[in-house]
């Protein structure tokens, strides 16, 4: 599954998907689902997670600045606060979409 075409609409990000779903998915959801280590940590080896203190989020936080695809397989959004370590799978985008 890939995406056709991801546009920010608002205070949503719309993707078209190859198999013609489409999806949008609240910019707020979306930070809230960010998979960088700075935010939903890091597991070793023995499964222990190591996560940092949880930074407090501001308005600017859910401010979507811009995206930038990855390869062929991921997006990484940059947002107004600055956070832009999160790539988002175009299978783990779907996931985000999906949950409720």
């Amino acid at each position: 599954m890939r995406p056709l075409d991801i546009q920010l609409i608002g205070s949503e990000l719309a993707v078209k998907w190859d198999d013609g779903a489409e999806d949008f998915i609240a910019l707020e959801k979306l930070r809230h689902a960010c998979p960088c280590a700075g935010c939903k940590g890091e597991v070793d080896i023995l499964g222990n997670l190591y996560k940092n203190p949880a930074l407090p989020l501001t308005a600017k936080s859910f401010e979507l600045v811009k995206f930038m695809s990855v390869g062929g397989y991921a997006i990484q959004p940059v947002w107004a606060d600055g956070h832009n370590t999160g790539l988002y799978s175009f299978e783990y985008l779907r996931r985000v979409a999906a949950a409720k």
